[in-house]
């Protein structure tokens, strides 16, 4: 895995979150703060660089998110000193899935959460002449674990070249509180998800395999080489094949 300097990585993101304002002529950001430790990373970058008067956060919780995890995010948002506000998404998708979509499972509800908190956020972002702030990280970015013009969505991503234990270290710099960097990963989009028992990999390990097969170049079919078990490199590898598109902008056919 590679080693990066974070102390110089905090620096440098800083300067691309001021850079990246500064050339949209912007000068202020909105955030969805969920109480884990991607967005709160992301938001306390933002606070470093342009300063916590500059920044809001948007915590949307539904009727099954955990409660910890609104407290987590409202207890972080006090801490950095930046306007906040608790907006409850249940009422606006229990409207949509009751009437038209009562046989919906929850991974179909889920992508609804995860891109109606965009809808929100981009409202905001109008409101407030700010850019949407992206909090997703490399890791998942790069085996698609995200919602399509959901939680991907946004303005610029200032840790998507993080991998995820990266994060974890950098939280650390940031004086993240440590209930949020040791908290199981989650996207909260259902009651007891998790997002190492759904990718099927932890993260250390999937970390070391993203950055073997898409910066090492790493061949699969030289297997002495491979520090974990084949199979393992191969649900990786298919992952970031199968999700090619979530990165891409829609294709257009030349005229």
């Amino acid at each position: 895995m590679r080693n990066l300097d974070l102390y110089k990585e905090k620096e440098r993101i800083i300067e691309f979150i001021r850079s990246y304002l500064s050339n949209a002529e912007r000068d202020r950001l909105v955030v969805g703060l969920s109480g884990g430790v991607d967005s709160a990373v992301s938001t306390a970058l933002a606070v470093e660089a342009i300063g916590a008067q500059n920044v809001t956060a948007l915590i949307m919780p539904y009727e099954t998110s955990n409660a910890e995890s609104v407290a987590d995010a409202r207890d972080l948002a006090k801490q950095l000193g930046i306007n906040y506000q608790i907006i409850d998404i249940t009422a606006i998708t229990k409207a949509y899935f009751e009437t038209y979509a009562p046989e919906a499972d929850h991974m179909r509800i889920g992508n609804w959460l995860a891109r109606i908190r965009m809808c929100v956020l981009y409202d905001f972002s109008a409101k407030l002449k700010a850019l949407v702030l992206g909090t997703s990280n490399r890791t998942e970015l790069m085996i698609g674990y995200f919602t399509q013009f959901g939680d991907s969505a946004c303005a610029f991503e200032p840790i998507g070249h993080l991998y995820k234990t990266e994060v974890w270290k950098l939280a650390k710099i940031l004086n993240i509180p440590e209930k949020i960097i040791n908290k199981t990963p989650t996207a909260d989009l259902w009651p007891g998800q998790s997002d190492e028992q759904e990718i099927g990999i932890s993260y250390p390990v999937l970390d070391e395999i993203v950055y073997e097969l898409t910066e090492l170049h790493l061949s699969i079919s030289a297997t002495e080489n491979l520090s974990y078990p084949v199979e393992l490199y191969q649900k990786v590898e298919r992952m970031i094949q199968y999700s090619a598109f979530k990165r891409r902008l829609p294709p257009i056919l030349e005229s």
